[in-house]
């Protein structure tokens, strides 16, 4: 085991007795040591359910015939960073989360991991570092919150209090209405109650086989929960002694499968990054093609909010994330997972799913995936959109850029009016190394929609959107505006043109006219002079490649 190289031998005398310290017993010391890494925190919805979690997963592991150690990991709320500059942090924090499980379980001999995950950049980061130790690992998501409940009808947090932002300002909601969403839009703990980032990862991460079957989709509040991480515990010591590694798992089929399910699920544009940040850490080729390829080829089939109407106790209560994969099995490969079946013997015990709310490849909700990558002289290496959430009417736009250098220039203009029908909203300056950190826009976009602009307007930039986006929203423009991209010398008025259908972003503009620009046109200075953020920005690479860091730190 791992774990021998701190627990056996004469020389090893002083490791055992700093074990023995932590309370350890000595029939402890011949099992295999197990890392628990919980990212609980007072401070996110999705995480606050944990101490009882971490309780659970450490009866299995015992109960399995392990020994079983927490250690904590750093965590942010999306929704609470939105909007202001501790958004800049957010991205960020899942290199700093990968590097803390290859730290900590690397140091510890670890011979296996539960990851303990539910929110956002959380679950890729912890991913992406027990794939750099390529240990034993199962992932546990802490499961979505319940919708809330308002006048006879569900809330949620996107169109609730976000979009809710443009309502109240736009006169339609009073401030009895307005206090009243605040108070019920989120009623429990979990992550929020859509196809936002966290479930996308989640259910990604049990389509990818590091879950056990239906722990993406079983809400927090369920004690269904709670037995599905002792399960996990348990099944990790079998892993652990039988040496199946997280490599193992994770392959370019099983990824193929995880993006397959995220077209199938409309799921958040986010996950691009982190797939392929997952891919990057795990050795596995995949690019910015293959989500073309994969979304062109898979229907979208679940109506999920924010762009339809079912929340994902809505998608539980069909059937789980087994059921989707059961209704495009021909397209699933047959990979193994870490619950011991493969992906077909896991399919093959589904007995139940609701059409209504996950459809049939012959009538889909829509023909190709979710989400899409479009290309132009504005995105030579890439840029994603969530066309799933977009309305028909606006699948192909074309509009007069409104430039701005920062997400709180374009808000402000917003909420003030000064943005028209026919625009597009262009920031820029907020990509991976120019923001530094690539913010999610979800506060502009969805004062867009409150505001009833998002069947008029679109919205370009650098920078990433949250998983409750909806509206012609493009993001991921690679190169950024830091790098020099075109984005950089877009001016006002100048004519965007964006065909989702066709795959297509341009800026209506010559080559001679592009090439006038940058020489009269200068590239703006880092915003960060010191700290982590500026590292950050030194040494992240483009969106385009899944915002990893680089290898050259020369």
């Amino acid at each position: 085991m791992r774990s021998d190289r701190i627990k056996k031998g004469l020389e090893r005398m002083p490791n055992r007795a700093l074990l023995y310290a932590t309370g350890l017993h000595a029939s402890h010391m011949d099992r295999p040591f197990i890392g628990i890494a919980s990212s609980f925190t007072d401070v996110i919805p999705g995480h606050t359910s944990m101490r009882v979690l971490e309780r659970y997963v450490e009866r299995g592991i015992e109960n399995g015939g392990g020994t079983p150690f927490i250690f904590g990991v750093p965590g942010l709320c999306d929704g609470i960073a939105m909007g202001h500059g501790g958004m800049r942090y957010s991205l960020p924090s899942r290199e700093l989360i990968a590097d803390v499980i290859e730290s900590v379980a690397g140091a510890n001999a670890f011979d296996g991991l539960i990851l303990l995950t539910n929110c956002d950049k959380i679950t890729p980061g912890m991913i992406m570092g027990a794939l750099r130790l390529n240990v034993p690992v199962i992932v546990v998501t802490a499961g979505p919150m319940m919708a809330g409940r308002h006048g006879g009808r569900r809330l949620n947090l996107i169109t609730d209090t976000f979009e809710a932002v443009g309502k109240f300002k736009k006169g339609e909601l009073s401030e009895e209405e307005r206090q009243s969403l605040e108070a019920e839009a989120c009623p429990t703990c979990g992550s929020c109650q859509g196809m936002y980032t966290a479930n996308t990862m989640a259910c990604l991460s049990e389509a990818m086989g590091l879950s056990l079957p239906y722990c993406a989709t079983t809400m927090a509040i369920l004690t269904r929960k709670q037995r599905i991480a002792y399960e996990s515990g348990q099944r990790i010591v079998d892993l652990a002694k039988k040496d199946v590694k997280a490599r193992d798992i994770v392959t370019l089929k099983s990824m193929e499968n995880a993006v397959r399910m995220d077209m199938a699920l409309g799921g958040s544009s986010n996950t691009v990054l982190h797939l392929m940040a997952i891919a990057h850490e795990a050795g596995v080729p995949l690019t910015l093609k293959d989500f073309d390829r994969l979304s062109g080829e898979t229907p979208h089939l679940c109506s999920m909010n924010p762009a339809g109407k079912w929340y994902m106790e809505d998608l539980h209560n069909a059937g789980g994330i087994p059921a989707v994969m059961r209704m495009i099995k021909d397209k699933i490969h047959d990979e193994p997972t870490v619950s011991g079946k493969s992906v077909y013997d896991i399919l093959a015990g589904v007995r139940y799913y609701d059409p209504e709310v996950i459809k049939t490849p012959a009538a889909p909700e829509h023909k190709e995936g979710g989400i899409a990558i479009l290309h132009g002289n504005l995105a030579p290496e890439g840029a994603v959109v969530k066309q799933s959430a977009v309305d028909p009417d606006m699948l192909n736009f074309t509009g007069r850029a409104r430039v701005f250098d920062s997400e709180e220039d374009a808000m402000a203009a917003i909420l003030d009016r000064k943005i028209e029908k026919g625009d597009v909203v262009v920031i820029r300056y907020e990509g991976p190394a120019g923001g530094p950190g690539m913010r999610e826009m979800l506060s502009p976009t969805a004062a867009i929609v409150g505001l009833g602009l998002h069947k008029h307007v679109a919205l370009v930039t650098d920078g990433r959107f949250s998983g409750g986006t909806r509206g012609p929203c493009i993001g991921h423009i690679s190169p950024e505006a830091a790098a020099g991209g075109l984005i950089a010398y877009v001016k006002e008025g100048d004519l965007i043109e964006i065909n989702i259908p066709g795959k297509s972003i341009q800026v209506k503009l010559t080559e001679a006219e592009i090439q006038e620009r940058k020489k009269t046109q200068t590239i703006r200075p880092p915003k960060e002079k010191s700290g982590y953020l500026a590292r950050y920005a030194k040494f992240v690479t483009s969106a385009s490649t899944g915002a990893v860091f680089t290898t050259d730190f020369s």
